[in-house]
């Protein structure tokens, strides 16, 4: 039997299947043509050929499409991406960079609409930093999932520290400095809840 060779996509249909994807990323994020535009440093118009599959896009405007839509440049052309039910499984969970001893992975997929979570590992005497960090101003939720944590609030002369268990939580916004340590003896797990995304991470 004589062996039936399907067809490969040409540019078109790639044009095609990146606009289906840009589209249902921006509908997904809840974002109009004009607000992903305007973020993208593009016109509507543009954007809208862009989607209909009706011009090409540079490598740099992509890029800057992506960021306005909180993924990567990669999430666009990865299969299934128009996909609006989306599954992370534990061993594809995207690792961020963190500091010595801690482990920290973006648990939401993207892109980021309402709220963020991320996971967190610590070994023993590991911490977020020797100096509070914040980020954006958003409502962010602190939870121990195993271990136990010091979590400390405020400016490092004044902070105020609060030692939290498994199954213990801290909300606070994500303007206040604050800084994470394992003090403890073994490893620590703990949940970054925030809302909205500030897109700089926990």
């Amino acid at each position: 039997m004589a062996q039936v060779t399907q067809p490969q996509p040409g540019p078109e249909a790639e044009e095609v299947r990146l606009g289906i994807a840009i589209r249902a990323y921006r509908t997904m994020r809840r974002m109009t043509l004009r607000s992903l535009a305007a973020e993208a440093g593009a016109s509507p118009s543009f954007i809208s050929q862009l989607e209909h599959g009706r011009t090409s896009v540079s490598v740099g405007m992509l890029r800057r499409i992506a960021g306005a839509l909180g993924i990567t440049v990669a999430d666009l052309f990865a299969p299934g991406a128009s996909v609006g039910h989306r599954v992370v499984r534990h061993a594809d969970r995207p690792e961020l960079p963190a500091g010595p001893g801690t482990r920290k992975y973006l648990i939401t997929p993207r892109p980021l609409q309402n709220l963020e979570i991320y996971g967190g590992e610590f070994d023993p005497g590991a911490s977020t930093g020797d100096e509070p960090y914040a980020h954006g101003d958003a409502q962010e939720i602190f939870m121990v999932l195993r271990g136990r944590i010091v979590l400390c609030l405020g400016p490092a002369e004044s902070a105020a520290c609060h030692e939290l268990a498994a199954g213990d939580t801290s909300e606070y916004r994500t303007s206040t400095p604050h800084r994470m340590v394992n003090e403890g003896s073994e490893p620590a797990e703990v949940l970054w809840i925030i809302s909205p995304p500030t897109r700089t991470g926990a």
